[in-house]
């Protein structure tokens, strides 16, 4: 009976991540509609997803009190949150849908490699063999798309923020609720990014937005992000840091689809880009079987 309702409770959280995951790959279209720079649309996108969790819990007179100790840390959360996002809609504006979301691909090897050495826990082979071979697949795409160096690395970079996150929530979401979590975040993320731009640009910074880019900002902040950000935290208490990022990944699939259906800017990618395409979300599927494989042969 008890395990029954385990695998219930890890298939609805399967189900929730893989509804995430989609909307996810949602903000990529959005990031390339939007006319404003990447720092201002993550600046936007911070305080109206920030803004619409409050009123959630004023709305359900749910509290937000946390020990101050617990708040610094969250916000200190948020500013990784906040640099990822920059860096992957930068990554957008350099390059293009598809090469940003095959990027960040790269959060399952970053994921294998830190979520041991951060929780002090021995180092899976077999995530790190996966990795590895997204890692090939991203190699493959920059050997042949030179014209995005750009785009990738800020890509990568945004990939290991991403990982980084991921694994200090799976930590955080044991004590606090996905929620709590989620508004403490998003708004340390909005705090770290408006002092940026005071600092670099001052009060020049903060450029308001085309009447063409408010709705667009308005869905990026509620639906794909203070929705999807607390559905992605809160599937953290029963799924690890790194069955999460490998099943982020499908978030590419759905990407790269919806890029086509809405840009058609697939069609000047290379041969290059479609094989390491191709390696990486094989291994994104592969991985489960392999792991059940194992799984097998120790129980032997």
């Amino acid at each position: 009976m008890s395990q029954n309702l385990a695998k219930t409770g890890l298939n609805k959280n399967l189900l929730i991540l893989h509804f995430t995951v989609f909307v996810w790959g949602f903000t990529g279209i959005l990031g390339q509609l939007i006319s404003i720079s990447a720092i201002n649309l993550v600046w936007y996108r911070v305080f109206i997803a920030s803004f619409s969790l409050f009123l959630y819990f004023k709305f359900n007179k749910t509290t937000l009190k946390l020990s101050l100790q617990t708040i610094l840390k969250l916000a200190l959360t948020g500013a990784l949150v906040g640099g990822h996002w920059v860096l992957f809609f930068a990554s957008i504006k350099f390059s293009n849908v598809p090469v940003t979301l095959v990027c960040l691909s790269s959060v399952t090897l970053f994921t294998a490699i830190f979520e041991p050495l951060i929780n002090k826990k021995a180092i899976s082979k077999l995530e790190i063999v996966a990795g590895l071979f997204i890692i090939i697949g991203i190699i493959l795409i920059f050997k042949f798309e030179t014209k995005y160096t750009k785009g990738i690395i800020t890509g990568l970079i945004s990939a290991v923020l991403a990982s980084l996150f991921s694994i200090i929530n799976g930590r955080h979401v044991q004590k606090i609720e996905a929620p709590v979590i989620a508004f403490y975040e998003l708004s340390g993320a909005f705090i770290w990014i408006t002092i940026y731009l005071f600092i670099t640009v001052g009060t020049a910074g903060f450029i308001i937005p085309k009447a063409s880019d408010i709705g667009y900002l308005v869905i990026l902040g509620t639906v794909c992000t203070s929705l999807a950000y607390v559905a992605g935290v809160s599937v953290m208490r029963e799924l690890s840091a790194f069955r999460v990022a490998l099943i982020t990944n499908l978030e590419p699939v759905y990407g790269i689809i919806m890029a086509f259906l809405f840009f058609n800017n697939t069609s000047d990618m290379s041969i290059g880009f479609w094989a390491g395409a191709v390696i990486i979300l094989s291994t994104i599927f592969l991985f489960p079987v392999a792991q059940k494989q194992v799984a097998k042969r120790r129980s032997r």
